[in-house]
C-alpha cells in the first residue's frame, strides 16, 4: 500500500528542482506536444493506453517522491532500482541499472557493476555517483531507511560501486538491489521525507504525462535504455472504491485492477475479454497501536485483549463472507505458509491460526487478565470497557465486510468492535501517527521469499505516537527481537543458525501479537486479455500480479503488448 504522512509538505516547483532539466519533462498542463486534457498523448490511441485502478479512493495529491509515504506513482516505472527481484517465484534477479553483482567471501562487501550508457530523462548521464548519493541519503535519513541500510557506499569508477559493512550482510542484498535510485544533480537539496516532487526525473521506461486529481498518465520513454516499451501510455484513475472498480471493469472502462469483484472465481465468464490471476502473499491483520510506553491508548494496548480478539475470530466464516473464498491460512508468526513454514520454530504451539472461533477461550484469556463481564455483555477492567475501534478505508468493501463480521464474532466473546470509515489519506495519517486503536491492513512481503523481511519491516524501529512510524506502525518494541534481527543480517540464507533467531522473534511476536492475524489475502488481479498480451500466468508469474505493487507492476507494463483491439 502507498501511504501518506502528517508532516507539512514543502512543494518543489521547477525552480527548486532545477528549471533547465525539469523543463525537458512532459509535465502537467504543458500543452504543445504533451498530453491533452483528456489524459491522452498525441499519437497515442486508446488501443495503446492501459487504464489502471489501484484502489485509490479519493482524489490524488500530486507527489512523485519515491521515498515519501504519500507517493502516488513512478516507483519502478520512472525511478528504477539496480535489479528487479521477483518475490512471486524463485528466479534470478533481473538486471536493470545493475548488470552484475557479487559478495566477497565473508559477506562484508557487495560489488555491483552498473549499466553503461544510461541517461536520466533530462539527458544527464546516470553514474555511480547517483547510486552513492541515494544510499548516503538513506543513511542520513532514518525516516526513509526502512531497510535499515547501514553500509558505506563508494564509487570505484562511473560504472562500479561497492557496499561495505562491518559485519556479514548477505540478507541485505535484495533490499540494496531493489532501492530506487534518484539523480544527485536534482536531489542534492531535496528533503526526501517532506518534499513533494511534481516533475519526476528518472531512468525508467515511463515519464509523467499529465496530472489531474482524478487521473494521471505515464507515457513511454522513447529513449529508454532497453528500448521504448510497446505499451505507450498508462492512465491511473481515482474511483470511489471497490464497487466503483467492479463497475468500471464491467463497463470495460479499466484494463487492470487488483481487488474484489462479484463472483471473482469466474471472471473470464462474467467479464468477456478479461481474465484473473490470484496470488497469496499479503497477510491481512488488525494492526494495533500496541505500545502504551510510546503513547498508544485504549484497551488494545493490553496483549490479553489482542489475544482474546484473535481467538474470537472465525476465519472460515470471514473467508466466505468477505473474501469469496480467495483467502488462505495465516501463521501467527507471519512466516508465509506453506512456502516459508520450514522457518517456523518448534516452540510455536499453533503454527497456523485456527479456522474457527473459540469464544470460550477468548473469554478465559480476558478473565485471567482480570477482566469482568458487565451487564451489557462486554468485558471491562478498571472501569474501561473492552470496546475497540477499527479504522477502515471508505470503499474497501471486502475489508468493511470483514470488520462487520469480526464485530459480530467478537461480541460472542464479550468484546465490542466498532468501525470508522475514512478516506485513504485520513486512514493513512491516523495509522502512521498512532491516532488509532485498530486498523485493518496487510503486511507485505519483502524483496525475497523469506520471513526476515516482514520482521525487519514491521517489528523494528518504533517511534512515539505523533511521529510518522513508517512500516512499524504497531510500535512494537523488544530488544531481544532487535538483537535477533541484527543477527539474521549476518547469516546467509541457508545458514541453519538462523533458526534460533527466528525462534526468538516468533515467540515474542506470538506472545505480544501487535498485529492480530486475520488471513493471507488472495490478491486477485482482473485484466484485459483482449486488449493486451503478456500478462503473468500461474505457470509464469514473472512478477507479483498486483497493480499497486509498484516494482512488479513496472515489470508487467514493460512486458505487455497492445493487441490493437
Amino acid at each position: 500500500m502507498i501511504r501518506t504522512t502528517a508532516r507539512p509538505r514543502r512543494r518543489l516547483g521547477v525552480g527548486l528542482a532545477g528549471a533547465a532539466a525539469l523543463a525537458l519533462l512532459v509535465s502537467a498542463c504543458s500543452g504543445g506536444d504533451g498530453p491533452d486534457s483528456q489524459g491522452s498523448t498525441a499519437g497515442v490511441g486508446a488501443s495503446d493506453t492501459l487504464v489502471a485502478y489501484t484502489g485509490q479512493a479519493g482524489d490524488y495529491q500530486i507527489n512523485f517522491n519515491p521515498y515519501s509515504p504519500s507517493n502516488i506513482g513512478g516507483r519502478g516505472t520512472i525511478y528504477e532500482p539496480l535489479y528487479f527481484i521477483n518475490k512471486a517465484q524463485v528466479q534470478d534477479p533481473v538486471p536493470l541499472l545493475g548488470t552484475e553483482y557479487s559478495w566477497n567471501d565473508d559477506g562484508t562487501v557487495l560489488s555491483v557493476t552498473l549499466r553503461d550508457g544510461v541517461s536520466w530523462s533530462d539527458g544527464e548521464p546516470f553514474t555511480a555517483d547517483d547510486v552513492v548519493f541515494t544510499f548516503d541519503m538513506l543513511v542520513d535519513t532514518p525516516a526513509i531507511n526502512n531497510v535499515g541500510y547501514d553500509g558505506v557506499t563508494e564509487a570505484v569508477d562511473d560504472t562500479h560501486v561497492t557496499f561495505t559493512f562491518d559485519e556479514p550482510a548477505f540478507v541485505k542484498a535484495p533490499d540494496i538491489l531493489g532501492q530506487y535510485i534518484v539523480p544527485e544533480h536534482l536531489w542534492a537539496d531535496v528533503n526526501p521525507t517532506e518534499d513533494v516532487i511534481e516533475n519526476p526525473v528518472g531512468t525508467g521506461a515511463y515519464l509523467l504525462g499529465d496530472f489531474k486529481p482524478q487521473a494521471f498518465t505515464l507515457v513511454a520513454n522513447e529513449d529508454y535504455w532497453d528500448g521504448a516499451p510497446a505499451l505507450k501510455q498508462i492512465r491511473w484513475l481515482s474511483l470511489s472504491g471497490n464497487q466503483a472498480g467492479a463497475d468500471a471493469l464491467a463497463a470495460g472502462e479499466i484494463d487492470w485492477q487488483t481487488g474484489p469483484v462479484p463472483d471473482i472465481q469466474n471472471v473470464a465468464e462474467n467479464y468477456p475479454g478479461y481474465d484473473a490471476l490470484t496470488a497469496h502473499q499479503n497477510q491481512m491483520v488488525l494492526a494495533t497501536c500496541s505500545n502504551a510506553e510510546l503513547g498508544c491508548t485504549g484497551p488494545q494496548t493490553d496483549p490479553a485483549v489482542r489475544h482474546a480478539l484473535y481467538l474470537a475470530m472465525n476465519r472460515d466464516q470471514l473467508n466466505n463472507l468477505a473474501f469469496q473464498g480467495t483467502a488462505a491460512e495465516i501463521s501467527p508468526t507471519f512466516a508465509l505458509v506453506p512456502s516459508q513454514e520450514q522457518w517456523i520454530a518448534d516452540s510455536v504451539e499453533e503454527p497456523v491460526s485456527a479456522g474457527g472461533a473459540d469464544a470460550a477461550a477468548a473469554a478465559a484469556v480476558l478473565e485471567d487478565a482480570g477482566y469482568v463481564r458487565g451487564d451489557d455483555g462486554v468485558y471491562a477492567k478498571d472501569g474501561q470497557r473492552v470496546s475497540l475501534n477499527v479504522e477502515v478505508v471508505t470503499g474497501w468493501t471486502d475489508y468493511i465486510t470483514a470488520v462487520d463480521a469480526i464485530s459480530a464474532q467478537a461480541k460472542e466473546a464479550g468484546i465490542e468492535v466498532v468501525s470508522t470509515q475514512s478516506s485513504w489519506n485520513e486512514w493513512t495519517d491516523k495509522r502512521l501517527k498512532g491516532s488509532f486503536q485498530l486498523a485493518i491492513d496487510s503486511l507485505w512481503q519483502g524483496p525475497a521469499p523469506d520471513p526476515y523481511y516482514v520482521y525487519q519491516y514491521f517489528f523494528t524501529n518504533p517511534t512515539p505516537v505523533g511521529e510518522s512510524a513508517g512500516n512499524a506502525y504497531a510500535r512494537f518494541s523488544d530488544p531481544a527481537v532487535d538483537a535477533a534481527i541484527e543477527k539474521l543480517q549476518t547469516l546467509d540464507f541457508d545458514d541453519p543458525a538462523r533458526m534460533d533467531e527466528f525462534a526468538t522473534i516468533q515467540d515474542a511476536v506470538v506472545e505480544d501479537m501487535p498485529y492480530i492475524p486475520i488471513m493471507t489475502g488472495g490478491t486477485t488481479s482482473e485484466w484485459n486479455v483482449r486488449k493486451f498480451s503478456g500478462w503473468p500466468t500461474e505457470d509464469d508469474m514473472y512478477a507479483f500480479p498486483a497493480v499497486w505493487s509498484a516494482l512488479d507492476a513496472a515489470q508487467i507494463f514493460k512486458a505487455l503488448t497492445p493487441t490493437g483491439e
